[in-house]
């Protein structure tokens, strides 16, 4: 019966990693998901030296004082929900569960339990970020930093993201934006000392030492939102000019991709000069060479 359930949950995973799924789930649901379907026996009491963050998970920063109260509460109750981990070349690699094994080091324990389970690097961009828009203490800075680094994984366009993850396209171009302010202003953004409001438009403008200047008079002076896009709004106030994209790419290039994302069950990209195959791992490679026929010489 338990390897019936545990086929299902593969299958569940599956199914919630496409893009129309994602964007209606939540990481408890897919915690709770994994935990049902998980037999007792395949909890597992792993050391917590050999666990590491989730390469892809954009939140550095955790609040002390929460992180101690969880600690305080370990200590009397120990750990009520086992964490998630995937296996990696060294220790493992978390899924889900970073405040829990945090708080437990906290707490003086030396291993949480877990359960291991296989996902792809693709699946754990998806997870971390998952985990983090649905996150209201994450600072728009580290969620932004998030988005781009997906992206960049992925070669998926900003619509596309905002597709899978149940996001406007303007929502992902506005938090992407943040990225340019200027690195004390983002550290303030960090920090909370600037709201994602008042850096919105800060980031629509393009001279650096102005808007160090407006950020620090957000601080001290306590601007409202609207305060700001008055003083912003000043004529002579130099604002960031629209990115001109070249629309002179090939319309046909479009079917061309589509092709190859039927035949090879990925996203490639073409532009003038090239066509970009990404994979997830060497088994994966080797199965889009087998698809293009290609013999590779092992030797």
């Amino acid at each position: 019966m338990e390897t019936n359930k545990r086929k299902a949950l593969g299958k569940g995973l599956e199914q919630l990693f496409n893009s129309e799924q994602l964007a209606l789930e939540s990481l408890e649901k897919v915690e709770e998901r994994i935990i049902e379907t998980t037999n007792k026996n395949d909890v597992v009491e792993i050391p917590i030296d050999e666990i590491r963050s989730n390469p892809y998970q954009p939140r550095t920063y955790f609040e002390p004082e929460a992180l101690q109260e969880l600690a305080n509460s370990i200590k009397i109750h120990g750990v009520v929900e086992p964490v998630i981990v995937k296996k990696s070349i060294h220790g493992y690699e978390l899924v889900a569960g970073e405040r829990r094994c945090k708080a437990s080091k906290i707490a003086g324990k030396e291993t949480v339990p877990a359960i291991i389970k296989d996902f792809t690097d693709q699946e754990m961009m998806d997870i971390a970020i998952l985990e983090n828009i649905q996150r209201e203490d994450l600072s728009a800075i580290e969620l932004a930093e998030g988005f781009q680094k997906y992206i960049d994984a992925t070669g998926m366009t900003q619509e596309e993201v905002a597709n899978k993850f149940g996001k406007s396209r303007s929502y992902i171009t506005n938090l992407l934006g943040l990225l340019k302010l200027p690195k004390l202003v983002r550290d303030q953004i960090n920090t909370k000392e600037i709201s994602p409001s008042h850096a919105r438009v800060l980031s629509k403008l393009d001279d650096n030492e102005l808007i160090i200047n407006l950020a620090n008079r957000i601080v001290k002076e306590d601007l409202s939102v609207r305060e700001l896009e008055h003083l912003s709004s000043v004529s002579t106030m130099p604002k960031r000019q629209p990115i001109i994209r070249n629309n002179n790419r090939p319309y046909i290039y479009n079917s061309y991709e589509n092709l190859l994302r039927d035949k090879l069950g990925v996203k490639a990209s073409i532009s003038k000069d090239k066509i970009v195959i990404p994979f997830d791992s060497d088994a994966d490679l080797a199965r889009i060479f087998e698809i293009l026929n290609v013999e590779v010489d092992d030797d």
